[in-house]
């Protein structure tokens, strides 16, 4: 673990026990022998992987409970930023907000879990555009290995007190705790 020189973790979206547990351990291991930690998000190496031509790429995947994670990208030279938060929204509501980001212009979609939006109604409309969901495989570490050391290289990156993760929705345990201030309590 010496020889290692940073720590690339996907931050997030995605399971809470997952990020949870994957974070924590690249914590414990940049804390014990002095690593700096580079996180990346799940849906910007989903969209990195968009190899369509077009200046957005809204990259979505499945997050349970008839919903999808997603985010939309504006494609700048070699690298990408993101328009808006990541969100945790209704399929159909994700293909209209990333219209939307997208100002009438043609989108790249991109995602592993294709079947979470193509049913919708609002897709219909972008596929009668010529929009395409891009279906690419579940395996994100070589991308996020790639992002990481690009932003390392680039100065960019964390401590293991500074390291967060990026759930963008609430637990289980918090939703549905029985005591939560939020039902009344």
């Amino acid at each position: 673990m010496e020889d290692v020189d940073a720590y690339v973790p996907a931050a997030g979206p995605g399971s809470f026990t997952g990020v949870r547990v994957g974070l924590t351990a690249v914590k414990a291991w940049a804390e014990v022998y002095g690593k700096r930690i580079v996180p990346v998000s799940r849906l910007e190496a989903l969209a990195a992987e968009a190899s369509g031509a077009t200046a957005c790429v809204a990259a979505f995947a499945n997050a349970q409970r008839g919903q999808v994670f997603g985010a939309v990208y504006k494609r700048n030279g070699a690298g990408l930023a993101r328009l808006g938060d990541e969100m945790v929204i209704a399929p159909g509501k994700f293909v209209e907000a990333a219209a939307e980001f997208a100002g009438g212009e043609n989108i790249s979609w991109v995602s592993v879990d294709a079947e979470c939006v193509i049913a919708e109604p609002a897709w219909k409309a972008r596929e009668m555009r010529g929009d395409r969901v891009e279906c690419v495989t579940s395996v994100r570490a070589p991308m996020i290995g790639r992002m990481g050391l690009a932003a390392l290289a680039a100065g960019r990156f964390t401590d293991a007190l500074s390291l967060d993760a990026n759930y963008v929705r609430r637990s289980d345990a918090e939703i549905f705790w029985k005591g939560n201030t939020a039902h009344g309590r």
